[in-house]
């Protein structure tokens, strides 16, 4: 029973995940045709690559791109779309100096972009047009397959292929052209079976009817009997149904009126055929127009007129539809309504001419006979605001190939357009037959007319002259040559301001450029340093005092002395063959402390740079702290220059009975460790200083392991506190400094074993244990410990390593607090097959040169 039921439960199992990708598939497929309908695939035969412009080819890329295209795929897409193969290989070459360019420009590798060519790439994209990476292998999935038919089936080249004038109309999505089935009934409407007519009658007779027309084309109106209206119009069948009700007593027109209106709206079936996308018969309402059919069946196809669309009734040509002037005029007297069994016909069009360049609307116009080029101007809504509209170039058709024929702007109206005829309409040159620039130390620099007998004076004074920091020593005129060559023309300015010089005509594209004397000469800016609130350079002034720069650097700080201020002045007449000539001038300058004006104040100049000093015997306050087992412990301020350690205890009120004084350390941020001077008033160069040494410390020292860490600097002062209270002032008896911390701890009871022992842990003290015995507690040496080089760290700061005697290890001796430290030995590189041969050559060489020395 369980092996019945677990069969039927796989069997769900494989029908539900079948389902599944039943259900994928189908949407796929519905996505794939989608895209068909939506992106109807042109034919690429009559592309010539060679007049596509860079945009154009930076446009096909990046929807290349977007579609997840590579290159081969591409040009793959675009031989199926029928390019011929010499045309493929050209637009392989574009696509190619494309990526050439790009990558130049932008400066990026090619594997930046997913479409970038790469010589090394074993896809060879660009190389093999036939070659198609495509094989689906076992591992790829339903929708993988899927996902790359879709690919395929994107058309890039839409962008290329010029647009038929009117064929967006039908194939727009926010255009249908759907009747309005609510509007009130037209009077010209033609009546038919299946429609429905309300019958209203009120005033002395009340009666609404609803009365469906028989396929015969009767309607029966009760107590009247039937009556046919079929083809005529809703006035015509409104009267008739008037004259009857009359003939049956109903008081028509005698306080009784009669209303007919159309109900439901009857169906009728319209056959569209010829060239259009999606020929058939289409079922309309009966209020549908011509245009409603065409959206029906997509409008026009690639070969079908726009302009000689017939409408077929009765096997006769009632009208014949030109979609031009609903597109250009907004004309619709040919958009008739539509009546069952109607034909429409789109014939293949006769003409067809494209106009391409500066118009408004680029695309491919159908002319009828009759029409002339500026018609063809016209449909494309005129040219754009830079066309050169003297001339358009007109590629022609001679019998096997082609010819470039220039048409005037006076034959626009008589030019007759012919078969495959293109347009070209150009853009206007960038260039101005009369412009002349200025540059420079004027008013109103820019671009100005060229009169005739323009002058450089005279162009001074339409820029509306010289700035006061103009250079008239010399300015300069840049002339465009015949040859499109630059030469240069130099003049005084000063003589030609004054018209005591020759004044210079001006021609087409003359640039005048006159300069400031800023322009000529290094920025002048003055510098000072010391103590200054905000120190550093400053932009110089004429006439700038010392005083003035103090101010500028936001004044003295507090410990400045304003009496002896040191002015630096360059020396620009040294001289070299001197040894001890003079570099630079020093002044010293008083100013006054408030910086008051008086007459004595230094005037600077140029590049000086002012050095502003400290007060003699200013100091600001330094503080130590004491902390552990004193009786007052906290921070202190240091009285006396040389107020030294045992002066605080005393100040701290002593040793309490539980102090370690063989422990006790003093702890000091001397950063000249690291070779910084700690005496630096910039606190961020000095962290920055700092940061440096420290790395270089980290990569000269690293250690060879990823669990041992170097020890980069001791802050710790190794102290003898026990001496230094028995004896106060000695050399042991260390001067305070800023920020020192003093530490006395109470007594210490263990030993800390770190390092390459088997297990690194704290052991208690004992007085009769050795360096050996603290090590055997913390399980013994690793086999990687390097014993001669272990070394002991005392509670007071100092350190003491291992000595050699001969064989033998003298370890120091252990107080308590103190750390074990016990480094890893240094990995050992083996000896190479290369260097022991090296080695064994060297060696007999030796022997050899020994022997022949002994022999002689």
């Amino acid at each position: 029973m369980f092996r019945v039921f677990n069969s039927v439960l796989n069997n769900l199992m494989k029908f539900f995940k079948s389902g599944i990708l039943v259900l994928f598939f189908i949407f796929n497929v519905l996505a794939i045709q989608a895209v068909h309908a939506q992106n109807i695939p042109q034919n690429l035969s009559n592309i010539n690559v060679t007049d596509l412009s860079d945009a154009q080819i930076a446009q096909l890329l990046q929807q290349a791109q977007t579609a997840g295209l590579t290159d081969n795929q591409v040009l793959q897409q675009a031989q199926n779309r029928g390019l011929p193969l010499d045309q493929v290989q050209i637009l392989q070459k574009r696509i190619s100096d494309y990526r050439k360019a790009n990558n130049k420009n932008s400066g990026n590798n090619n594997n930046n972009n997913p479409n970038s060519t790469n010589e090394n790439d074993t896809t060879q994209q660009s190389r093999k047009l036939n070659y198609k990476p495509d094989t689906t292998s076992e591992k790829d999935t339903t929708f993988d397959v899927l996902n790359n038919k879709l690919k395929k089936n994107i058309d890039v080249f839409n962008t290329l292929q010029p647009k038929i004038f009117g064929a967006n109309l039908f194939r727009n999505k926010n255009l249908t052209f759907e009747p309005n089935l609510k509007l009130a009934t037209p009077v010209n409407y033609i009546v038919g079976p299946d429609d429905q007519l309300n019958i209203s009658i009120y005033g002395n007779s009340i009666v609404n009817w609803k009365l469906s027309v028989s396929p015969e084309g009767n309607i029966n109106i009760p107590g009247v009997g039937l009556l046919n209206v079929s083809g005529k119009t809703i006035e015509q069948a409104t009267a008739s149904i008037k004259s009857r009700l009359a003939a049956n007593n109903y008081a028509v027109g005698k306080g009784t009126n009669v209303q007919v209106s159309l109900g439901n709206i009857r169906s009728i079936k319209v056959i569209i055929a010829g060239e259009v996308v999606k020929p058939g018969t289409y079922t309309l309402p009966s209020l549908a127009t011509v245009f409603n059919a065409l959206y029906s069946a997509g409008g026009p196809s690639d070969n079908g007129s726009f302009r000689q669309i017939e409408i077929i009734r009765n096997n006769r040509v009632i009208r014949r539809l030109d979609v031009y002037d609903f597109l250009v005029k907004g004309d619709q007297k040919d958009n008739i309504g539509l009546q069952d069994q109607d034909i429409i016909r789109v014939p293949t069009y006769r003409i067809r001419v494209e106009m391409i360049g500066e118009i408004k609307t680029p695309a491919l116009f159908e002319v009828l006979p009759g029409e002339t080029l500026q018609d063809v101007l016209k449909f494309a809504g005129g040219f754009t605001d830079q066309a050169y509209t003297a001339l358009i170039k007109v590629s022609q058709i001679s019998d096997q190939q082609r010819r470039i024929t220039d048409v005037i702007e006076n034959d626009y109206k008589n030019y007759i357009p012919l078969r495959g005829d293109k347009f070209i309409v150009e853009r206007i040159l960038n260039r101005y037959e009369n412009r002349v620039t200025i540059n420079g130390a004027v008013f109103r620099p820019g671009h100005y007319e060229l009169q005739k007998g323009l002058t450089v004076s005279q162009l001074i004074k339409k820029a509306a002259g010289l700035k006061e920091d103009a250079f008239t020593g010399r300015g300069s005129i840049i002339r465009l040559k015949a040859d499109n060559s630059t030469e240069q023309i130099s003049f005084s300015v000063q003589d030609v301001i004054n018209n005591t010089g020759t004044d210079i005509a001006l021609q087409r594209e003359d640039v005048v450029t006159i300069s400031s004397i800023f322009d000529l000469r290094g920025q002048y800016r003055v510098s000072i340093k010391g103590e200054v609130r905000k120190p550093g350079e400053f932009v110089y002034a004429d006439s700038m005092k010392v005083a003035d720069l103090i101010i500028r650097a936001g004044g003295f700080t507090e410990g400045a002395s304003a009496k002896r201020i040191e002015v630096s002045r360059r020396v620009f007449d040294s001289d070299p063959s001197v040894k001890n000539s003079q570099v630079a001038q020093v002044y010293s300058v008083n100013v006054d402390a408030n910086l008051k004006t008086g007459e004595g104040n230094f005037t600077l100049k140029p590049f000086d740079i002012v050095s502003v000093y400290s007060l003699p015997g200013y100091e600001t306050q330094k503080i130590v702290k004491v902390e552990g087992e004193v009786i007052y412990p906290g921070y202190y301020t240091i009285q006396k220059k040389n107020e030294k350690i045992s002066d605080l205890i005393g100040r701290a009120g002593g040793l309490t009975a539980s102090a370690d004084v063989d422990g006790s350390s003093l702890k000091r941020d001397n950063s000249a460790v690291l070779g910084v001077d700690r005496n630096k008033v910039d606190t961020a160069a000095l962290l920055k200083e700092r940061t440096d040494r420290m790395k270089r410390l980290q990569r000269s020292f690293k250690d060879s392991t990823k669990n041992d860490t170097v020890q980069l600097r001791n802050n710790y002062v190794g102290i003898d506190l026990k001496k230094i209270m028995e004896k106060p002032g000695t050399n042991e008896d260390l001067i305070l400094e800023n920020g020192d911390v003093l530490r006395v701890p109470k007594q210490q009871q263990i030993v800390r074993v770190n390092g390459e022992v088997l297990y690194p842990s704290a052991v208690v003290y004992e007085s009769g244990k050795s360096f050996r015995d603290y090590v055997l507690n913390a399980g013994g040496f690793s086999p990687s410990a390097l014993r001669g080089g272990a070394y002991v760290v005392y509670p007071n700061g100092t350190v003491k390593g291992t000595r050699k005697f001969l064989f033998f290890n003298n370890h120091p001796k252990v107080k308590p607090g103190s750390e074990i430290f016990v480094p890893k030995k240094a990995d050992r590189k083996g000896t190479s097959l290369q260097e022991i041969l090296g080695f064994t050559t060297g060696l007999v060489s030796l022997i050899v040169l020994f022997i022949t020395v002994k022999k002689l």
